[in-house]
């Protein structure tokens, strides 16, 4: 008889338990980009080379987890939930992993100088985005028992709430990303117009791990109510 695939097992058991080692090289991935700005802050650049490096991988191996995954999900009747639910929220998982790589080779490409009027209100806004990133795993983690469940219960409603309270968390980081853009445009004058654009991109780039990690939320909340 043949052997079955590492991935195919899993489903055995659980078809969350892939989505689950996907969302933990994603977290990885995303924890990095803290002391990537904590070194752009302290005008490290070969520090963010090298961390660029770790970002890659790890982007790398959730990439290849998200593959294994779609080409090992059953399909038809074999899945307690949709199908395409499923792969909805790896797919929102997937984008958290994406954008921090691409937080990481902007910064790597083209050297950054951070307005000591900015460091503060930056470094705030992407430790809150990293913790709504991991509040997201946390429901994600949370899915085998809901499952034993059958989606239904106190169980259900415990992970409906901490869905809310994620959708809060983003709220608060939409918060924080309009306020260090003003303060970006209040210093616009001290700096170069293509540097504007580009912290402005930057920015943009950060509230968007808190965005995706709420979309994973609610991509689960149909999952679950279906």
């Amino acid at each position: 008889m043949a052997s079955m695939s590492p991935f195919a097992s899993l489903f055995g058991r659980s078809p969350f338990k892939a989505l689950q080692e996907h969302m933990r090289a994603v977290i990885t991935c995303v924890d990095l980009i803290n002391p990537v700005f904590e070194a752009l802050a302290s005008g490290q650049q070969a520090e963010i080379e090298r961390l660029k490096v770790e970002v890659d991988r790890w982007e790398g191996d959730a990439d290849l987890i998200k593959n294994q995954l779609r080409e090992h999900l059953p399909r038809g009747l074999f899945l307690p939930v949709d199908r395409r639910d499923l792969l909805e929220v790896l797919s929102m998982q997937d984008s958290m992993a994406d954008v921090a790589q691409d937080i990481v080779e902007l910064l790597v490409e083209r050297p950054m100088e951070l307005p000591d009027a900015m460091k503060a209100p930056l470094l705030n806004l992407v430790g809150r985005c990293i913790e709504v990133c991991h509040f997201a795993q946390k429901i994600i983690e949370e899915l085998d028992e809901l499952l034993e469940m059958g989606f239904k219960g106190k169980e259900r409603a415990q992970v409906e709430e901490m869905v809310d309270q994620l959708n809060r968390m983003e709220s608060d980081t939409d918060r924080l990303e309009v306020e260090l853009c003003r303060t970006l445009f209040r210093h616009e004058d001290e700096m170069k117009p293509v540097s504007v654009m580009f912290w402005h991109q930057l920015i943009q780039w950060i509230g968007d791990l808190a965005d995706y990690a709420d979309k994973t939320g609610n991509r689960l909340r149909l999952l679950i109510a279906r």
